[in-house]
């Protein structure tokens, strides 16, 4: 019999060239978006900012808003299903409704990126 599939995946986040941190993908917060995520990995982008509150980069991911919110904190990692991006959060702010799917362990590198930098996100 096959094990479960864990309840959060560690992952890193990789400034290229630059730093790196872990992150975790929550199954709990939205299943379905966060396994057809884990199945894409690795992801890599060019790093799009919203000021200096919202770091992002779009994949070709494609999955519905699941368990959609419009509040975040520091740190949150989230998924906006209409442009497949995967954002991460450098402060608490209301945002675009989207579907919550994990957290940064250092938020603090999302100081570090400017837009064109490539950011990848795979298994740790």
């Amino acid at each position: 019999m096959d094990a479960p599939p864990p309840l959060q995946k560690p992952l890193t986040l990789e400034i290229v060239g630059k730093s790196d941190t872990l992150c975790d993908l929550k199954r709990h917060l939205a299943p379905r978006t966060v396994g057809i995520i884990l199945r894409s990995l690795p992801l890599e982008g060019n790093a799009h900012k919203l000021g200096d509150s919202i770091t992002y980069i779009e994949t070709a991911v494609d999955s519905g808003m699941e368990r959609a919110r419009t509040m975040f904190k520091r740190g949150d990692v989230a998924f906006l299903p209409s442009s497949g991006g995967i954002c991460f959060f450098a402060r608490d702010m209301s945002a675009k409704t989207m579907t919550p799917i994990g957290r940064l362990y250092d938020p603090g590198i999302l100081r570090d990126v400017k837009p064109g930098d490539v950011l990848r996100l795979y298994a740790a």
